[in-house]
This record gives structure tokens, C-alpha cells and sequence, in this order.
């Protein structure tokens, strides 16, 4: 809390040191922050205020930032660069970090910026590459330090010196034969702590278990997670050493995943801009407003079915919306706590039969309470008992219905292989209001005409 009071501190300067067109003092001020907290301050910036403060960062700084911003911004920045500034912000990034930033930039620096790299560095980012960008291939960073398992420790450190630095967050050595396959990790506290003339093989951890690079990324989450580690190898078919994954690219598939779930529901990009072009903002946005709108003349077709009923008892116009909110919110419940439990690996086929009729319990349950305050309700308000009646009866249908649909609709559109963050919310709000209209009309038309 008291480091987000300090950014919007500095923001609230940047902005009026702009304002105000003190250039030297929002070069100062940007160029002392870390490179994510510019990239934060970047995005909380409209697009006219972003360029120029893009304008005053050092350039040594520009690629760190830029692997750290949302796509959308990303591009637009890069979009405003030429060939030469691009290249020379790719140098010196680790190669994971590298491998993020090539996938947007123009053909002509991808080839330039492997140009300038080493045989070796071109051979690891090349590989990198050839994995996709959620897979654990496409997550790690192949500039690894490994060791033999028949060296001593003390030749180990003797060999750490003369090589003088280490990879970013290394916390321990891969151990791998003469062929390059994985054998264990060597911790560094092992290393340090431990007899120099005992041998690698002695000491070395042969529990972490190491990652396909075709893992999704979810997957390795579910790793760090499940063993608190802070590195993990990635292996080829054949056992080989190909690199290593590192939390802090673990915390951005944990950033991502957690963004996704509340931007699918509004049927919005996890990339998307908020301070982005209000043409492209409608663009996107108008595909979603489409769809809920085809639904939503679903639902009133439902209610037109019913158009003499509602002509005669007029106080079920009044009573629609209750039912229909009460379904929409207990769905919305049930589905959440489904794709979150998708996410984590938690909801499965094997378990999908229980959790359906767990969540009709719950309906049910639900249904009886609410239908009886709003029978309550509706009796003391319309004083006629069988509207009340008619009320309970469709609230009752519909949270049953919400409670099967919350489960059954997402585990159907993944089965579909269609995110059920993006589409869940909308095909589960049009089940509980054509349910909802279904029941009360419908029940209506038989006790009521």
C-alpha cells in the first residue's frame, strides 16, 4: 500500500510538472523510478501525456519497460520508434525478456537484433522462440549455469568466480551428466554451506522435478505454487538441459490469470488498453454488446409468448425483474466459483457430477428461503395470495436452474473449446432470464387466465 501512496505520488507530480512544462524535473523524476513503476505510470497516462513522458525516458531504460507494459501499449510505443532506437533497446535484456519483446516488433529489427547477438545467445533465443508464448518453453530463459555431478564444491566455486556474475534470481545450480541431461539441482546455500571437498553428487537435490517446455503455463504455475519454488528446470524428450523459469515470470502468468476471469466476463481483452483510442475501445467492445443483444431478444421472445397473460395480470410485468435478478446473480455465483475452480486445476469431468447436483442443492436451498420472503412480499403488497404463490414457485425454478446452468455452461463451452471466461457470463444470463420469464409467465398463464 504505502509503494502504490508512493506512485500515485509520483504521478500526481509527473502530471503537474508536465502541466506546467518543467521538462527537466519530470526527467528527473521518471528516471529515478524503476523501470515496472514507469511502465505503470505509463499506462496510467491518456495517450498524449504517455508520449511525452516516453519522450523524456533514458533510453538505457526503454526495453525493460517495454517488456513490462500491457501489449497494447507496448505497441503503440513501438509503433513511434525507429529501427535503430528499437535495437538498441533490445540490448542487453536477459533472453526471456528478449524473447517476449521480438514477437512485436517489426521483421526487419527481429533480424537486426539477432544480428547482433552471439552464436550462442542466437542458438538460445531461437529456441525460446520456437515454443509457444504460454508454454513453459516459451517462458524460460535458457542462460543457465550448470554444473557436473563428479566436480567438488570448491571447484565449483573457484569456477563461479572466474566467471564473475550469475544469471538474474539464480538461487541454485542444474546438475547435468556429460550428455547435458538433467540430474538435480545444487542450491547455492548447499554450495556455500557445505564442506568444499564433498562432491556436487553428494549434495545436489534430486526431488525438483522438471518441466516439458510443451507445459502450459498454468501449469508451471500450479508447480511454484504447489512446491514454493523460486526456479525450475525446463528438459527436452530426451532429458536435456534447455533453461530455466524464474518466478518473477511466474508472478506475470499469475497477473495475467488473474486479469483474465474479470475482463472475460465483460468480454474485454486482458491487453486492452483503458486509456486507448475511443474507435478502437467501440470496436472491441461492440462484438460482445452484439452477442448480448441477440440473447437479450431471446429473452424477449420468451415474454412475447406470454403477451396475453401479461395483459390480463399485469403485476407479473412488475414481478419479472425479481426473478430474473435473483437467477442472474446465483448463476453468477455458481459460475464463478467454477472457472475459478477450473483455472486451478480443482473442477474435472470426474467431479463434475457431484458439483452439479451440490449447486442444484444449493439452489434449492436458496429458492425455498428467498421464495418465501418474496411470496411474503408479494402476498402483503398485491394482497393475492396465488400471484404470491405463482412468484415462489418461478423464483424456486430459477436459482435450481442458475445453480445446474453455473456448472453445466462452462464446463461445456471449454469441452466446446471456447473460454468460459469470455463467453460464461453472457450464455448464463440468457438461460437464467428465459428460465425466469418461462416459469412465472408460464405458471402464470396455468393458475392465473
Amino acid at each position: 500500500m504505502k509503494h502504490r501512496n508512493e506512485l500515485n505520488l509520483r504521478l500526481s507530480q509527473l502530471k503537474e510538472a508536465l502541466d506546467e512544462g518543467t521538462v527537466k524535473s519530470a526527467q528527473r523524476l521518471v528516471n529515478a523510478l524503476h523501470p515496472a513503476d514507469i511502465a505503470l505510470l505509463l499506462e496510467s497516462l491518456p495517450v498524449a501525456q504517455r508520449l511525452m513522458l516516453w519522450d523524456l525516458v533514458d533510453p538505457e531504460f526503454e526495453g525493460d519497460i517495454l517488456v513490462e507494459l500491457h501489449e497494447d501499449v507496448q505497441q503503440a510505443l513501438i509503433g513511434g520508434m525507429d529501427d535503430a532506437e528499437l535495437v538498441a533497446a533490445a540490448e542487453g535484456l536477459e533472453l526471456d525478456d528478449l524473447a517476449d519483446l521480438v514477437g512485436g516488433l517489426p521483421e526487419t529489427v527481429t533480424q537486426q537484433v539477432l544480428r547482433s547477438l552471439d552464436q550462442q545467445d542466437r542458438d538460445r533465443l531461437k529456441t525460446v522462440l520456437s515454443f509457444p508464448e504460454d508454454s513453459a518453453g516459451g517462458l524460460m530463459n535458457p542462460d543457465t549455469v550448470s554444473v557436473r555431478p563428479d566436480v567438488s564444491l570448491e571447484v565449483v566455486l573457484r569456477y563461479l568466480r572466474m566467471r564473475g556474475e550469475l544469471p538474474a534470481r539464480t538461487d541454485a545450480l542444474a546438475v547435468v551428466d556429460r550428455q547435458d541431461c538433467f540430474v538435480g539441482m545444487l542450491s547455492l546455500t548447499r554450495l556455500l554451506t557445505e564442506d568444499g571437498e564433498r562432491t556436487v553428487a553428494d549434495v545436489l537435490d534430486t526431488s525438483i522435478t522438471p518441466l516439458a517446455p510443451d507445459a502450459s503455463a498454468h501449469e508451471v504455475v500450479l508447480l511454484f505454487q504447489g512446491r514454493d519454488l523460486v526456479s525450475a528446470p525446463v528438459v527436452d524428450g530426451n532429458g536435456r538441459l534447455l533453461g530455466r523459469i524464474t518466478i518473477d515470470d511466474v508472478v506475470d502468468v499469475i497477473r495475467e490469470e488473474a486479469e483474465h476471469p474479470l475482463m472475460g466476463l465483460a468480454g474485454l481483452d486482458d491487453e486492452t488498453d483503458v486509456f486507448g483510442g475511443a474507435m478502437r475501445s467501440a470496436r472491441r467492445r461492440s462484438l460482445w454488446l452484439g452477442i448480448n443483444l441477440a440473447t437479450a431478444f431471446l429473452a424477449s421472445w420468451v415474454v412475447g409468448l406470454f403477451d396475453a397473460t401479461i395483459e390480463k395480470v399485469v403485476m407479473l410485468a412488475v414481478l419479472m425483474p425479481v426473478v430474473a435478478s435473483m437467477g442472474g446473480v446465483a448463476g453468477t455465483q455458481t459460475v464463478t466459483l467454477i472457472i475459478r475452480g477450473l483455472a486451478l486445476g480443482q473442477v474435472q469431468d470426474a467431479n463434475a457430477r457431484w458439483l452439479l447436483l451440490k449447486e442444484l442443492a444449493v439452489g434449492a436451498l436458496n429458492g425455498l428461503l428467498w421464495a418465501s420472503v418474496v411470496s411474503l412480499v408479494t402476498w402483503l403488497w398485491f394482497g393475492r395470495w396465488q400471484v404470491a404463490a405463482v412468484l415462489a414457485a418461478a423464483m424456486l425454478i430459477n436459482l435450481c436452474a442458475a445453480g445446474v446452468a453455473g456448472v453445466a455452461v462452462p464446463l461445456l463451452l471449454r469441452r466446446l473449446r471456447i473460454d468460459p471466461a469470455l463467453a460464461g457470463g453472457v450464455v448464463l444470463t440468457t438461460v437464467t432470464d428465459c428460465v425466469g420469464f418461462a416459469a412465472l409467465l408460464g405458471l402464470g398463464t396455468v393458475f392465473l387466465m
